[in-house]
């Protein structure tokens, strides 16, 4: 059974960074593909990154956070990480990561509607 478990998320002041976790359980990361998640209160859920290995590590982002975080892939723990610095207020909301049994390859994100597995999801809070 897939199963996905985020953890990092907390309250953090402008400027400041956060380390998301997303441990995968039940399916090996060399053989998926891992995206990350956001929604604010009252908006839609957008896509921030995602990850797939395959014979190099393909990622890619969502514009508003080019340059600002950071999605990776650790095979020895089957984790997925998203790196977020220089945060934002408007980066405040649930993140959630998901996975799906297929390896991407191209310059946008699979939407939401691609992956079967979610996470719980956990808060980034971004204020002063």
């Amino acid at each position: 059974q897939v199963q996905l478990v985020e953890s990092g998320g907390g309250l953090v002041q402008p400027g400041g960074s956060l380390r998301l976790s997303c441990a995968v359980s039940g399916i090996t990361l060399n053989y998926i593909t891992v995206g990350w998640f956001r929604q604010a209160p009252g908006a839609a859920r957008e896509s921030v990154s995602c990850f797939s290995q395959r014979r190099y590590n393909n990622t890619a982002y969502a514009e508003s956070v080019k340059g600002r975080f950071t999605i990776s892939g650790d095979s020895a723990t089957n984790t997925v990480y998203l790196q977020m610095d220089s945060l934002k207020s408007e980066d405040t909301g649930v993140y959630y990561c998901a996975t799906e049994n297929f390896r991407w390859s191209g310059s946008r994100c699979p939407p939401g509607n691609d992956y079967g597995f979610w996470g719980q999801g956990t808060q980034v809070t971004v204020s002063s």
